[in-house]
């Protein structure tokens, strides 16, 4: 349900929900943002206005962190990207959450120190 209600939010924003999907832990999402909104700005009004939400939809404790990742998908890559988001079930099963980010921060040449775990 969260995932809709996310869905909805970001058409809401302007946007174009093209997949969402997660885990407990994280969520994943593929939109499309109109040239108006800084996307720091996009993601700061989708957690503000999901947040109560989430601690409805939820059994366990809900929380947005402070910190997000945010790339930018060219054409030729969406596809991949959208299956990506489908299978993070059966992706899990395989790492992490943290090893997933870790790993998505080397591939995209950023340091993992600069990138704070809140624990």
């Amino acid at each position: 349900r969260l995932h809709e209600y996310l869905g909805g939010t970001v058409r809401g924003l302007g946007g174009i929900a093209l997949e969402i999907n997660g885990m407990n832990d994280h969520v994943h999402l593929l939109v499309k943002i109109p040239p108006t909104i800084t996307v720091s700005d996009f993601l700061r009004d989708l957690k503000a206005n999901s947040s109560k939400k989430g601690k409805e939809f939820s059994n366990a404790k809900f929380g947005w962190q402070r910190r997000y990742g945010a790339f930018t998908v060219s054409e030729s890559q969406f596809e991949i990207v959208r299956n990506y988001i489908r299978s993070q079930e059966e992706h899990h099963n395989k790492f992490d959450f943290k090893t997933e980010v870790e790993s998505l921060l080397r591939a995209n040449h950023i340091e993992i120190d600069d990138f704070v775990w809140q624990e």
